[in-house]
C-alpha cells in the first residue's frame, strides 16, 4: 500500500510539471531575441513601431489577465481532480490488488496440506505402521517414518506442501500490514518444525540399525516427530487464519 501511494504521488508530480510546461513553454526554453522589422529587404532602417494607446494597452492587458486567470483556475481544478482521483484510487486498493497468478493454487495447497497433517495426526499409529513389508512371517508389522516425510511434502512434487516455504513467501504479499509480524513468526515456525519432523522421522528409520538401537529407539524418534508435526500444523493454521481462509 505504501509503495503504491509513493508511485502515484510521483506520477502526480510528473503530471503537474508536464501541465506547466504545456501552458508555459517559455519557462522551459531560452529567451528569443526579437529581430527588428524593416520596411523592405534593401532597407537598413527599421520600421518605427507605433505606440499603443493607453486605452488599447489597458484593454489588452485586462483581457490577457482575464484569460490567464481562467487558464490558471482550469489548471488548478484539473490538477486537484486528478490528485483526488489518484489518492482515492490508492486508498481504495484492496489487498487482492497484489494478487498473483498462482495465488489460488497456493492457497488451496495450504488448506489441503493442513487437512492432510490433521489426518496424519488423527491416524498417527495407523499411518506410521506398515505390515507385510517382508516375507519373513516373524517380523510382522513395523513402524515406518516414510509417511511423515510424505505428508510434509518431502517425498513427492505432487504433495500440496511440496516446497511449502516458497509458497508461504509468495503469499506474504497478501498479508495485511498489522499481521506481518505474526505471519513471519508462523511461517518461520512452520518451516522449522516441518524440517525437524522430517529429519527426526528419517533418523527413526535407522533406530534399529544403529549401535545400541532397537524398536524402542524407533518408537522414541517417531513420537518426537509427532510432536513436531503438531507444531507445524498449528503454525500452518495460524498462516491460514491470517490469510482469511477457511479450513
Amino acid at each position: 500500500m505504501k509503495l503504491q501511494l509513493n508511485i502515484n504521488a510521483i506520477g502526480f508530480l510528473v503530471l503537474l510539471v508536464n501541465v506547466h510546461a504545456f501552458h508555459h513553454p517559455s519557462s522551459f526554453s531560452s529567451k528569443r531575441t526579437v529581430q527588428p522589422q524593416y520596411a523592405d529587404s534593401k532597407s537598413t532602417q527599421p520600421v518605427a513601431q507605433q505606440p499603443l494607446s493607453s486605452s488599447s494597452s489597458s484593454s489588452s492587458s485586462s483581457s490577457h489577465d482575464h484569460v490567464s486567470s481562467r487558464r490558471l483556475l482550469l489548471k488548478q481544478s484539473t490538477a486537484a481532480t486528478i490528485f483526488s482521483t489518484l489518492i482515492a484510487g490508492t486508498m481504495m486498493i484492496p489487498s487482492q490488488a497484489l494478487a498473483y497468478p498462482q495465488e489460488k493454487t497456493d492457497k488451496d495447497n495450504l488448506v489441503k496440506g493442513y487437512k492432510r497433517l490433521q489426518y496424519l495426526l488423527d491416524n498417527w499409529e495407523k499411518e506410521t505402521t506398515i505390515c507385510g513389508r517382508s516375507d519373513n512371517p516373524y517380523i510382522g508389522c513395523e513402524r515406518t517414518p516414510e509417511k511423515v516425510m510424505e505428508y510434509l511434502g518431502y517425498k513427492s512434487m505432487n504433495d500440496p506442501l511440496f516446497k511449502a516455504d516458497k509458497t508461504l513467501l509468495r503469499l506474504q504479499s497478501l498479508v495485511p500490514s498489522d499481521d506481518e509480524t505474526d505471519y513471519m513468526e508462523a511461517m518461520e515456525m512452520f518451516n522449522e518444525k516441518a524440517e525437524e519432523a522430517s529429519n527426526t522421522a528419517f533418523v527413526s528409520s535407522w533406530g534399529e540399525a544403529n549401535p545400541g538401537g532397537g524398536k524402542d529407539r524407533v518408537e522414541l524418534f517417531i513420537e518426537r516427530s509427532r510432536k513436531q508435526v503438531e507444531s507445524a500444523r498449528d503454525s500452518l493454521g495460524t498462516v491460514i487464519k491470517i490469510l482469511g481462509m477457511q479450513v
